[in-house]
């Protein structure tokens, strides 16, 4: 004779009420993230239409180390030595961040048209790519640092590179100041990569 056994509606909600305390879906949440927040906006209203004299420029995906490749805020502790600061965390990675604050910046500057989408970057007559190799804390000098070697291609095909930093030093050691210093760091590159575009 064969015996099934049904569990009753009452038993299975015990049972999975008793599974939050057993499994875990994550550490515990941090109590803010870090994000990067342009010193300069595009005004709302119409974008700059693209013509003889005003490009249009794609910003296009940045690449990063594999120490950036994550949402935590990396330190330097000595040259051959990399740790993470404790509860600093981004709110995304660091290049999308820093890629949106450098398409950001140049739209405000109102001389070019920005495209930063992949889908339509065949409208544009210059693009801007790059490896952020930096941005993270240095423990020695209590400072932050900010580095980028961007690649700049014009319509005519011409490649031209240029390496950009940026430093806030006198930073202690904590999530909250390490990520101010870094937005401003931030904001400094991004400002000097602008120019340097509406250079080219």
């Amino acid at each position: 004779m064969n015996i099934r056994h049904r569990s009753s509606p009452i038993a299975l909600a015990l049972l999975l009420l008793a599974l939050p305390g057993c499994i875990s879906l994550g550490g515990k949440p941090p109590e803010s993230l870090l994000t990067l927040s342009p010193a300069a906006r595009a005004s709302a209203g119409p974008g700059v239409a693209p013509s003889d004299t005003r490009p249009v420029i794609a910003v296009l995906n940045i690449d990063t180390p594999a120490k950036l490749d994550v949402l935590r805020v990396p330190v330097a502790v000595t040259d051959t030595e990399l740790a993470y600061l404790q509860e600093a965390f981004w709110v995304e990675k660091p290049a999308r961040l820093f890629r949106r604050l450098v398409g950001e910046t140049i739209r405000a500057r109102g001389q070019a048209m920005v495209v930063d989408g992949d889908e339509t970057t065949a409208l544009a007559t210059m693009s801007l790519r790059g490896t952020l190799i930096d941005m993270g804390y240095e423990a020695r000098g209590s400072a932050v640092v900010v580095r980028f070697d961007a690649v700049r291609i014009g319509a005519d095909g011409a490649v031209t590179t240029r390496r950009f930093e940026a430093r806030e030093t006198g930073v202690p050691a904590q999530a909250s100041a390490v990520g101010a210093a870094l937005n401003a760091a931030a904001n400094r590159v991004a400002a000097d990569v602008a120019d340097w575009v509406a250079g080219g």
